[in-house]
């Protein structure tokens, strides 16, 4: 195959997607296949030949697309979204195409400027303070991996990269209802799972500040080393928030750097009228949100922001000669902000979303998602046998029916059924149905439908 070939093949793709997002209402959101399906239509061994492109088209066309869950389906309930608008697909073809390696400022000077740039365009959007900077990861999980190696590195004056853990017992503080990122975190992080705290939550799931305050105070009488708290901007399971300002001032009141996860929540806030969830999030250190969950910017997209970026780059930053730009010893090189060396051109998909749909249009989808949230709660309340468990938190809420078999076999039932897409969660000790209302292409009638689904299939 070359670039001729290609420039036929791309035209033939674009005729596919088009056609593929116009008829994805008719098809089911989650594949009905079983394990080993798709496998089993694939050769065991590599083609030793060439083969041309039209076969293997065909192939993708008759295999892949049945074997897949459609994540950008208008009912796709389930998770959080992975949004892909329009104008971020065409924005990572052309990324695609150019297949740049932004590693360094020399290497990609545009990508490196327009992502400062976008970085300053999300800061403002959300109404943080202008002093915080940031940079554009592959997923929050890499955000708060770098966090919690900062504050790693910050506890022991920056020697652990140098000397190990030695005998040090570092401490990190989270609640509950904190993502599973921040356990994968510390173990990664040489911390460990044990050294974990999860702080113990009130009536609204939100960590007990007065309960962080305790924990670390216990923990320098024992000896160890508190290093950093972690707080819940929209936590997956039930949407929770933690109380952001006072456990940051806790946290301050030791000295402790505080990393908030904002994955999900994080989008929600360039409307204003939903900044009370996070008040006092500006005190924070570090910031991730994912532009893909609920922005409409294709994955992979996840933002943070930092207060001081120093720390963070005396972490994580390794300059051998061979990744020196002459001349330019204090340019920004984004791979010393994170853990891989080689980036995506991903800044590119957010200007261009940013652009086309502007905040009023991302700031109407994001108010509509919560309010037909709001409605379809109600819808499903009013089902016999129907519990609602937690009450929307933006457009996230739970509801079960009398005991857990009967939720899991009727959540099964849901999803084979294919019109829309759910996913659980455990709360408090129980098996709860998760619906999240997010996906870029919905509307108020998709979203309705969830109560249709779940009436007709208990009755």
């Amino acid at each position: 195959m070359n670039h001729d070939d290609l420039n036929y093949w791309s035209k033939r793709a674009a005729d596919w997607a088009s056609d593929y997002h116009r008829k994805l209402r008719d098809r089911p959101v989650r594949a009905p296949l079983v394990p080993g399906a798709i496998a089993q239509q694939l050769p065991m061994v590599a083609p030793d030949a060439p083969e041309p492109i039209a076969a293997i088209f065909a192939d993708f066309e008759r295999i892949v697309p049945q074997g897949m869950t459609h994540w950008q389906h208008p009912r796709f309930f389930a998770y959080f979204p992975a949004n892909a608008s329009p104008a971020s697909m065409l924005a990572e073809q052309l990324a695609n195409a150019m297949a740049c390696q932004g590693m360094l400022w020399q290497t990609s000077p545009a990508a490196t400027e327009i992502e400062q740039v976008m970085v300053g365009w999300l800061r403002d959007a959300l109404g943080l303070p202008q002093g915080f900077v940031g940079t554009i990861h592959d997923s929050a999980t890499t955000a708060t991996l770098s966090a919690v190696l900062t504050m790693r590195e910050q506890a022991t004056a920056f020697q652990g990269n140098f000397k190990g853990m030695q005998s040090n017992i570092l401490r990190i503080y989270a609640s509950a209802q904190t993502h599973s990122s921040v356990d994968k975190a510390v173990r990664v992080a040489g911390i460990g799972q044990d050294n974990l705290v999860k702080i113990a939550t009130d009536a609204q799931f939100s960590m007990r500040p007065e309960s962080l305050d305790a924990a670390i105070r216990a923990d320098l009488a024992a000896g160890l080393l508190p290093a950093g708290v972690v707080l819940c901007a929209g936590g997956t399971a039930i949407g929770a928030f933690d109380r952001i300002g006072a456990c940051i001032a806790v946290a301050k009141s030791h000295g402790l750097p505080v990393h908030v996860d904002a994955a999900w929540g994080g989008s929600a806030m360039i409307c204003p009228e939903f900044r009370a969830l996070w008040q006092g999030v500006e005190g924070a250190d570090s910031i991730v949100f994912n532009p893909h969950k609920w922005l409409g910017v294709q994955f992979d997209c996840a933002v943070q922001f930092l207060r001081d970026p120093g720390p963070q780059v005396k972490s994580l930053g390794l300059r051998p000669s061979y990744l020196e730009t002459a001349g330019r010893e204090e340019i920004v090189n984004f791979n010393e902000w994170t853990v891989p060396l080689g980036r995506r051109f991903r800044a590119l998909k957010l200007w261009f979303t940013l652009r086309a749909y502007g905040l009023d249009g991302l700031r109407k989808r994001i108010r509509n998602h919560v309010q037909w949230a709001q409605e379809s709660c109600v819808a499903v309340a009013a089902i016999p046998s129907v519990k609602i468990i937690t009450q929307p938190i933006l457009s996230l809420y739970t509801f079960a029916l009398e005991d857990d078999a009967q939720t899991e076999r009727l959540l099964q039932r849901i999803n084979d059924d294919g019109r829309i897409y759910l996913t659980q969660t455990l709360h408090d000790g129980r098996y709860v149905i998760r619906v999240q209302v997010g996906q870029f292409d919905c509307t108020q009638a998709d979203v309705m439908m969830i109560a249709q689904v779940v009436a007709e299939l208990i009755g």
